[in-house]
């Protein structure tokens, strides 16, 4: 079973006067850390492009932005003390080079427009800025091992749009508070995400490694990087951290532990790359790239993984759930005796 959560907070604030501004809560990370704000009792703000999902309570509510045309209510920065911020389209699309100038843009108009907004308030209640980041900038490579004072960026369409993305993080450094990266690495969670793409092939019994199998893969469970987010804001921390697991692994170890918690063999030869190429075009790149990235920058902090291996990581994601569904039915069928 996984440890409990410990952590050793710095400076933290009372929680009952805290409140978080978040863009891209309704995202898959972003619902995971409001879950976690919330059971910490921290109120939350959000801002939303779509008003049909705009919702107000005491400690939870939404208000409108729309940064391709630079508009935000201010009154989303009332009583905040910090910003998490983790709006920008989703890589796992065919990169047509429509859509990549809308991954690129969506991250950068998202910060302009809170830079612009922050710059017409009185910001000295703010404390802490968080920007959600990715490994995607460190180099393709099978032996190297990266913490966060690499300075050489990937040559490719990702490693180039998270440096532009981040060097926009850093305007904030303009502003009488601690700004704060993360980079995250391959997000596992069965709501959305790499994993349930990952889990497909396996589960319809046509699960293979990619290429080699060989390029290492930096994973987090969804759990630890909600909790990330909120270790960083709590203590007050500063600079680029990465968001992964201490133990990464190769693209064959995911694919077999995967295929061994979901009970189902693995029969085909691995998949060349130039298969996925015609099928993913460019994109095709994430699933053949390596990143063997470090954790200990954030541990030092103190921050202490609940998920450190992929196969318990993987069980308590997929076997939890099941046991669960089981426990539902044995409680339904026993209503019916």
């Amino acid at each position: 079973m996984p440890h409990k959560q410990q952590f050793k907070p710095l400076n933290l604030p009372q929680n009952d006067c805290m409140k978080v501004l978040i863009t891209g809560a309704t995202g898959l990370v972003g619902k995971a850390i409001v879950k976690v704000l919330q059971e910490k009792g921290i109120s939350v703000n959000y801002l939303t492009t779509r008003r049909e999902k705009i919702v107000s309570s005491q400690d939870f509510s939404g208000f409108y932005w729309n940064p391709s045309k630079d508009e935000i209510d201010l009154a989303c920065l009332e009583g905040v003390s910090a910003i998490i911020n983790l709006a920008g389209a989703g890589i796992a699309k065919r990169w047509s080079p429509a859509y990549k100038k809308k991954v690129l843009s969506s991250r950068i108009n998202s910060l302009r427009t809170l830079h612009k907004a922050l710059g017409e308030i009185d910001s000295a209640q703010i404390k802490s800025f968080v920007s959600a980041s990715a490994i995607g900038i460190y180099p393709n490579s099978l032996i190297n091992f990266y913490n966060e004072n690499e300075t050489d960026i990937d040559d490719s369409f990702l490693g180039e749009t998270v440096e532009k993305w981040e060097r926009e993080v850093d305007t904030f450094n303009s502003f009488d508070f601690n700004v704060s990266k993360i980079r995250i690495g391959i997000v596992l969670s069965i709501l959305g995400g790499a994993l349930p793409k990952m889990a497909r092939p396996v589960q319809n019994f046509v699960g293979a490694a990619f290429g080699t199998g060989n390029q290492w893969q930096s994973w987090i469970h969804i759990e630890d990087l909600a909790q990330i987010f909120v270790f960083v804001i709590e203590n007050n921390l500063k600079g680029t951290f990465n968001a992964v697991a201490p133990n990464p692994v190769t693209n064959a170890k995911m694919t077999k532990e995967l295929a061994r918690i979901l009970d189902k063999p693995l029969i085909l030869p691995n998949v060349p790359r130039l298969a996925m190429q015609v099928i993913l075009g460019e994109m095709s790149y994430i699933l053949y790239a390596s990143q063997r990235v470090s954790s200990k920058r954030i541990e030092k902090k103190g921050f202490i993984f609940q998920h450190t291996n992929i196969g318990t990581a993987l069980e308590n994601l997929y076997l939890s759930r099941k046991e669960d569904s089981e426990s539902q039915m044995a409680s339904m069928n026993k209503e019916f005796v």
